[in-house]
Parts: structure tokens; sequence; C-alpha cells
């Protein structure tokens, strides 16, 4: 059984208790809890949650440290976020996305959940970002929803 290493960004913690996405944001979270899958977040990730409404701080807190790889903002993210922006992905307003997306990349990650349709969970984002990573010499990184984990593999 494989424990899954998946980073994490905001919108899923927040989709918790969204009532469009709850379902299968509650179900990625018992999987964590239930140490089934390593949750990797960012600086990014707490950052935008100290933002949010205590039941989605509470949430992230809520997570047994054996379940949680706090991914660093190296030098290392930094580049090739900005490698994104240079290739023009996203713009600066942006720049958050970006950086999930190369914290995931660069922790080599098995995934990235996500329910951003507008900057990372689409086809022509997912893509550009994998075309970057490649010729950084970085592998695929699988950009997927909550709804895409293979729960029945942990």
């Amino acid at each position: 059984m494989k424990r899954y290493r998946i980073y994490c960004d905001s919108s899923v913690i927040g989709g918790y208790f969204d009532p469009e996405f709850e379902t299968d944001s509650r179900r990625f979270f018992d999987a964590v809890k239930e140490g089934r899958i390593l949750l990797l977040v960012s600086e990014v990730v707490v950052q935008e949650i100290l933002q949010a409404s205590e039941n989605v701080q509470n949430l992230l807190a809520s997570i047994p440290t054996s379940s949680v790889e706090r991914v660093p903002l190296s030098k290392e993210v930094i580049e090739l976020r900005n490698a994104y922006i240079a290739a023009g992905i996203l713009t600066v307003k942006w720049v958050d996305d970006a950086t999930h997306v190369a914290a995931a990349t660069v922790a080599r990650a098995d995934a990235i959940v996500s329910w951003n349709f507008a900057h990372i969970v689409r086809l022509d984002k997912m893509k550009a970002y994998n075309q970057v990573n490649l010729i950084n010499g970085y592998g695929i990184l699988t950009i997927i929803t909550p709804k895409e984990v293979p729960y029945d593999d942990t």
C-alpha cells in the first residue's frame, strides 16, 4: 500500500467547508488524517490559511504532524516559479498559484490537488507547467482535483 505524497493548495482546505467541493475535500482530508496520504504544504499555503476563516484554520491545525510535510520556499522553488511567470503561464498577480505548482514540483510530490480551475487544474496550464518543468530538469507533475486521488491504492 503506497502512501502518496500530495501537495495541497488552500482551495482544497477551504473546499472542506464549501458545499460544491466538500464531499471530495473531506474524503481527501479523511485519508490524510488516517495517515494514508502525506500532505505537503508550503509557507504560501500557511499564509493563505491564516487569512481564512477560523474553521479553515482549525482544519489545517487538526492534521497530525506525522501526516504533514512542510515544503520550504527554497531558492529552487522561487526560480521555478519565476520561470513559470517568465513563460507567461501566469502573471505576477497570481504568483502564489505559480508558487504552489513550483513547490509541488521541487518537492517531487506524487501530485498537486487543487480546486483552482483558472490557474492550476486546467489542461493548457498543466501542459505549460510541465513543459517548463522538463526544460528545467524536473519531471512531470500530476495536477488533479481531490476527486481524482486514487484512494483505493492508499
